[in-house]
């Protein structure tokens, strides 16, 4: 298993949308495994493809306290999202050091595929509701700081862009 290199925003490849997968193969076990172990490595609690420059529809995420609830969605979609949404404090492994509050359904029903290729639908509500929605989110381009007033994502780009420029 290797480590991978995550996107940092504003990087326009966290921009592309993520292509289905064909078939559920051994590169694809690969990836999935590269994946979580960098998604443990950072620390985080979920990681889509696109976050290390794969344009797959792959996610993986542990919302779980003692980290060894590791679950693997690929070719996600949400069939289903409640009425009610809550509003919980998100972060990034793409954008590391914000925090900041989003509001989202609830609860949603997601369809997926899992390591072997069979299909299967899980319904979440809370962190593990918001995971799953955040790195969909990904997979279609979009990153959380999208939902922030136009203020606050130009007082991030600014804050990472001085950083890049300061490291290069």
């Amino acid at each position: 298993m290797t480590v991978l290199d995550i996107l940092r925003y504003p990087d326009s490849r966290l921009h592309t949308v993520a292509k289905p997968v064909a078939v559920v193969d051994d590169a694809i076990r690969g990836l999935v495994a590269d994946m979580a172990e960098t998604m443990y490595e950072a620390p985080g609690i979920g990681l889509a493809a696109t976050q290390v420059n794969v344009h797959l529809r792959v996610i993986v995420l542990d919302v779980s306290e003692a980290r060894n609830d590791l679950k693997v969605f690929i070719n996600p979609e949400i069939q289903q999202s409640s009425a009610e949404s809550k509003v919980y404090e998100e972060g990034c492994l793409s954008v590391p050091g914000i925090y900041d509050e989003v509001e989202r359904p609830d609860r949603v029903t997601v369809r997926a595929l899992d390591l072997c290729g069979t299909p299967f639908t899980i319904e979440a509500d809370g962190v593990l509701a918001v995971c799953i929605q955040h790195e969909i989110d990904h997979l279609n381009g979009k990153v959380f700081v999208q939902y922030l007033s136009r203020l606050k994502q130009s007082r991030i780009k600014s804050k990472f862009s001085k950083q890049d420029r300061a490291a290069a």
